[in-house]
């Protein structure tokens, strides 16, 4: 398994101490889009076809419900690595 599969069971598994870092990681690896912001401190995460978009901050460490969050919107996207 890749390692951008490898991350993303891991973030399933416990969604607790994640970076920015890693959520970029685990965007590339999938295909899709984590997108830094020109000012603010939330970046913005969207699927290749443009129909979905959430949005993480990226204070240290990110809160697991925004890891929930990816981890779902992976899911739904259908994203693979």
């Amino acid at each position: 398994m890749a390692r951008g599969g490898k991350l993303l069971d891991a973030m399933r598994a416990n969604p607790r101490d994640w970076r920015i870092e890693d959520v970029a990681t685990v965007c590339r690896a999938f295909g899709v889009t984590c997108t830094r912001p020109p000012s603010g401190s939330h970046y913005k995460v969207k699927d290749p076809s443009g129909g979905h978009m959430l949005v993480v901050p990226a204070r240290k460490p990110i809160k697991p419900v925004y890891i929930e969050l990816l981890v779902t919107f992976l899911d739904e996207v259908g994203a693979r690595p």
